[in-house]
């Protein structure tokens, strides 16, 4: 394209990757230079590393923020400012010089609002006026970029994405600042020590946990009973169940007999008696293979199988991309792939065998002429799913877990390019005694993909229904007949929904829409992930959970029990203490609604904001003036009385004394949010020796409550010991035991 004589572009990229995307489908040539690429038609490509600024903290407003007194809140910046990530600061000044250079900008941030405004935030940081344009690039493939890049348009066209992402940043951080202190410091009012955390995020994905724990405890057992008969019909063995009649049966509100002695009826009934099949329907069926992985999904799978948590399994997928190379952009929120994808099939093949040969027979089987349902543009959002490149490595320089991560990437690919696993579907109806019974049976044709998934015990995409049978059926006709062998009613026991694990929390993140009871509200979130394949009006995103649950997990409010994620007594105490629309998804579903109107140009991020100040501010208020009712459990010290706070260390969580200025250094062990009292053994000190032996001094607990003294660690053989003066020995005092 014609750009006239003299000018020149500078791209900016989210990630280094892009710019070496567009560097490549440029196809001039390229010198690598400190934070940019230089073109020799006098271009220059840069890039950014995600978000380069960040929303300034109360106290960069006013250094009176940095103690948290009721009376300051709310808290309200209007307008707002930014400031530089320290760590970005170098990069930030590698652009600030190349605006000066250019004529004219290219704006190369992800196709989404995020990727959107953290371009388009540095240049007003940076007071660039200079033109604007904009390339939407979602795939790294050098065509894809290339057609993209013959499609550059004004960037003033998507200056609503831009806005609708700065009014959430600031909304969330304005609830966030706000409600976190307001409710902290009441709590504090009632002696409670930590930090109640509020977000619009995170406080509802506690509420999911709190309620499904509720749920779980004040579950009522019942019970409800199938009657199954044992049927041998033209020398065919199987087994069908009884079909209640809703009208005169007695039935629970899930259609299942209620009563035994009704049920036992129905099988002396049909014991022993004639059977006539009234249908009989076989239907070929096609399952596909799986899609590949988006991050939420292989999150899910690697804690299901390997027990890692979401924030391992981001920093596996980040090693994997950025020191191994082996694998695309790993925080994808997408599970499809573009027609270009389907083109470099026999060369990601080729590279997964050569990296790991335990899938050299499953590759040799692969057909690069299958175009799996994976493959499908019009479903790519800001990026594609995650799969291999073309790049290769020795996997004995891959760590255990990153083995296991590239392993279950690779397999999701390779089964693209197997058949669909086909199988026969025959569905029996028969009557016995006048009553209906019914069976399904499935019968493999073709295992197909479902080959690599054989030895994945728990995997959802090959879970079938357990009363199933297996055995072949299609021989059945309607018309045969046969005998009732046996029949027997079957009790069975109501069991609540399961705790949640950290598998089955993640994908009912995706989909918390289904517990939002006001109907509207819940049509907004779903409609908000319309489009998405795996989101169904879900919280949060697949680049941000792990950190949410990781943070609610560091602050006690959820607790890891065996495999299972539980609320804690703190957690349900907050979740107790807050009003409805902070503790269920209704906030984002509201917010979407009004950054839709963002987005289209009716509302403007500043007007939005001020419309959530007045909601932030009766908040405030109203806690305030009502306080929060709260049943702190307090801890004391056994060796001074003051209380104990639950705090992180390196190898975890551990209670440590208040008292710790004041010399009383005990400290304990956690479990399940509450101190082991039994004090750690207490460590000879390194800065303090004997008078009398030289050996390290050992800080001992004294006769009376409080006290303390400094005995040698050489004892019984030196009985040397110190008066204790402020966590230190006094050795103007010492004395002979």
């Amino acid at each position: 394209m014609d750009r006239g004589v003299g000018m020149s572009r500078l791209y900016i990229a989210e990630k280094p990757e892009v710019a070496r995307a567009i560097a490549a489908a440029l196809g001039v040539g390229i010198e690598r230079r400190n934070g940019y690429f230089r073109c020799s038609n006098g271009d220059n490509i840069t890039w950014c590393y995600g978000h380069m600024l960040a929303l300034c903290d109360p106290e960069d407003y006013d250094s009176k923020y940095g103690n948290w007194k009721f009376e300051d809140l709310p808290i309200a910046h209007i307008p707002w400012r930014k400031k530089p990530l320290s760590d970005k600061k170098e990069q930030i000044g590698v652009i600030r010089d190349l605006l000066a250079e250019c004529t004219e900008i290219v704006h190369a941030g992800d196709p989404d609002d995020e990727g959107q405004l953290l371009v388009d935030e540095l240049l007003e940081f940076l007071n660039c006026a200079k033109p604007v344009k904009r390339v939407l690039i979602n795939d790294n493939n050098e065509r894809s970029v290339k057609r993209a890049l013959s499609a550059i348009e004004d960037n003033a066209k998507f200056r609503g994405l831009s806005q609708s992402a700065e009014a959430r940043s600031v909304a969330d951080q304005l609830y966030g600042y706000n409600m976190t202190r307001a409710y902290t410091l009441k709590a504090a009012e009632q002696g409670y020590q930590g930090v109640l955390s509020v977000g619009r995020v995170q406080t509802p994905i506690l509420g999911l946990v709190v309620r499904r724990d509720r749920e779980n405890q004040s579950h009522v057992k019942t019970h409800y009973y199938h009657v199954y008969a044992d049927l041998d019909v033209d020398g065919v063995r199987f087994t069908a169940r009884y079909v209640p009649n809703k009208d005169q049966d007695p039935i629970d509100d899930k259609g299942r007999l209620s009563d035994p002695l009704f049920a036992r009826q129905i099988a002396e009934a049909a014991s022993g008696q004639p059977v006539k099949i009234l249908a009989a329907k076989t239907s070929a069926k096609r399952q596909s293979p799986p899609l590949p992985y988006n991050l939420l999904k292989l999150q899910a799978d690697c804690s299901r199988k390997f027990g890692l948590k979401p924030d391992q399994v981001k920093d596996i997928g980040q090693s994997l991309k950025d020191k191994h190379r082996l694998i695309t952009y790993h925080r994808s929120d997408c599970q499809y792939l573009n027609d270009e994808h389907f083109d470099d099939a026999a060369d990601v093949l080729d590279a997964v065998g050569k990296t790991a040969s335990v899938f050299k027979n499953a590759i040799a089987s692969a057909d690069t002429k299958i175009k799996s349902r994976a493959f499908n543009p019009d479903k790519v959002s800001a990026h594609h799913a995650i799969i291999p490149t073309v790049k290769t490595a020795n996997m004995d320089d891959l760590t255990e877990d990153e083995k296991r991560v590239y392993l279950l990437i690779a397999r999701a690919y390779i089964a693209q390019f197997w058949p669909d696993h086909e199988y026969n579907q025959t569905d029996i109806e028969a009557e016995i005694a006048g009553k209906k019974f019914v069976c399904r049976s499935n019968v493999t044709v073709k295992p197909g993909w479902m080959a690599l998934y054989k030895n994945d015990q728990g995997n959802a995409e090959t879970a079938t229904d357990p009363e199933d049978l297996s055995v072949d059926l299609q021989m059945l006709k309607p018309g045969n007949s046969g005998r009732c062998l046996t029949a027997e009613e079957t009790q069975f026991e109501t069991k609540p929904r399961p705790l949640y694990t950290m598998d089955t929390l993640l994908n009912d993140l995706t989909r918390v829409a289904k517990y939002v009871q006001n109907p509207k509200l819940r049509e907004l979130l779903i409609e908000k992930d319309k489009g998405k394949e795996g989101e169904h009006g879900g919280i949060g995103t697949p680049a941000t959970r792990d950190e949410i649950l990781r943070n609610l997990l560091d602050k006690g409010f959820l607790l890891e029990k065996g495999k299972n994620i539980v609320s804690s007594e703190i957690g349900q105490q907050l979740y107790d203490a807050l009003p409805d629309q902070a503790k269920f998804p209704d906030m984002t579903a509201l917010w979407h609604e009004q950054q839709q109107h963002i987005v289209q140009g009716g509302l403007d991020a500043q007007r939005f904001v001020n419309s959530l100040m007045e909601y932030i501010s009766g908040e405030v208020e109203r806690v305030g003036r009502e306080g929060i009712s709260l049943n702190v459990k307090k801890y004391p010290c056994p060796e001074c009385g003051k209380p104990l706070r639950r705090m992180r260390g390196s190898k975890g969580f551990f209670w440590g004394c208040t008292g710790y200025k004041d010399g009383c250094k005990v400290s304990f062990s956690d479990k399940a949010g509450r101190p082991v009292l039994a004090p750690k053994k207490a460590e000879p000190s390194s800065k303090f020796k004997c008078m009398a032996c030289t050996h390290p001094l050992v800080r001992r607990p004294g006769k009376q409550k409080g006290t303390h003294f400094w005995g040698c660690s050489n004892y019984p053989e030196c009985k040397q010991y110190y008066p204790d003066a402020g966590g230190k020995p006094d050795y103007s005092k010492h004395t002979k035991g």
